[in-house]
């Protein structure tokens, strides 16, 4: 690609970006609640606001809501707070959170294989069904996708052992940590120690981690960060631990149609309804890449790209079928669920269309193994 044909691509992505900025932006308040979901949480942060009690959410005055921690209750009540109460203030936040994931992903693309990957990985992404909705709906999955990807791209970069390497990476992982704790709890960890430990296990680079990451201040700092919450919620309403921890986080899976739900019902699917979610979340470009691979030579310049950096490839695969792997057994998804691995899955596809020049994919790639 010539320097003039890539300038006008990167116009052309930038203006993509730029337009679906503006039209999630000033739609936030053009319609009101749209379903359950936003109306709950919506409902928790103008009683949080009201009430002026920031440590434990309420689903009705006087009723403690034990389901989710605060973090996007925080963010929803503090708009209001600034802005006042009504659906724009609500979604803002979910914008604003979707616009810093958009960054951390543009900056580690564009380090990898320059700024036309990067704006075209955000324009996977931004384009994408669940992405692009989420990122203007009163939800807590914003929030852990946050949390998730900064602990993805900061460890990603922080093992990386070049000199130059920024150390500050390490300790972004665990503030990302304690960021998916204060989201959805202990799920946010799972995301990502999953697709970790399996890469780890695929290049056999132990002895890269252990040094790359500041392990014992580092898990001070998610301590620090999140663990005063859960104490306080608990002293506020004893029980909170025992319901969140084991009922949220164990029955909710693996129990079909689990009936402790204290809020409503459980959402009992089919076993593997996740891949079908996904498929969904994923369009258009889940269209894209079915009907790419029915194409002999699309199969093999897909295979091509994915091999020319071997290391971040299946770093990148395994980060997005996690959440699909997980939810596979799981009696109880939302379609939500597989957010957490698109930000991998948008730089996946954006690689097969923006190639790197190969001695710099090749550095990049020889650094991690």
């Amino acid at each position: 690609m010539t320097n003039n044909s890539e300038r006008k691509l990167q116009y052309l992505l930038v203006g993509i970006l730029v337009c679906l900025g503006l039209l999630r932006l000033l739609s936030l308040g053009l319609y009101p609640v749209a379903d359950t979901t936003e109306a709950r949480y919506a409902e928790i942060a103008r009683l949080m606001f009201s009430s002026d009690n920031w440590i434990t959410p309420q689903i009705e005055l006087g009723r403690p809501f034990w389901a989710k921690p605060p973090l996007s209750t925080w963010l929803s009540a503090f708009s209001f707070k600034l802005f006042g109460v009504h659906e724009f203030a609500a979604r803002l936040p979910s914008f604003l959170l979707a616009v810093t994931i958009a960054g951390l992903v543009f900056s580690w693309a564009k380090k990898i294989k320059g700024t036309t990957y990067g704006l075209a990985s955000v324009v996977v992404l931004s384009t994408s069904a669940v992405f692009f909705i989420s990122s203007g709906a009163v939800m807590t999955d914003p929030a852990l996708l946050l949390g998730t990807t900064l602990c993805m791209i900061a460890f990603y970069r922080a093992v990386d052992p070049q000199p130059s390497a920024n150390r500050v990476w390490g300790y972004l992982f665990f503030l990302g940590l304690a960021i998916s704790l204060l989201a959805k709890g202990p799920v946010g960890i799972v995301l990502t120690f999953l697709p970790i430990g399996a890469w780890v296990l695929i290049h056999r680079n132990w002895k890269q981690i252990w040094h790359g990451l500041p392990w014992f201040r580092g898990m001070l700092l998610t301590a620090a960060l999140s663990m005063p919450w859960y104490l306080l919620a608990e002293q506020q309403t004893p029980g909170f631990l025992e319901y969140f921890l084991i009922g949220e986080h164990w029955k909710r899976f693996v129990v079909a149609g689990w009936q402790g739900d204290l809020y409503g019902s459980a959402h009992s699917r089919a076993m593997g309804t996740i891949w079908i979610y996904w498929f969904i979340s994923a369009i258009p470009w889940s269209f894209m890449i079915l009907f790419a691979l029915f194409k002999r030579h699309t199969r093999q310049h897909v295979l091509a790209v994915l091999k020319e950096t071997p290391s971040l490839t299946s770093y990148l695969l395994v980060w997005t079928c996690t959440p699909m792997v997980f939810f596979t057994l799981a009696g109880n998804i939302l379609w939500t669920y597989v957010l957490p691995g698109m930000p991998a899955f948008a730089m996946l596809v954006a690689a097969q269309w923006v190639r790197a020049p190969s001695s710099a994919a090749d550095e990049d790639d020889q650094t991690l193994h």
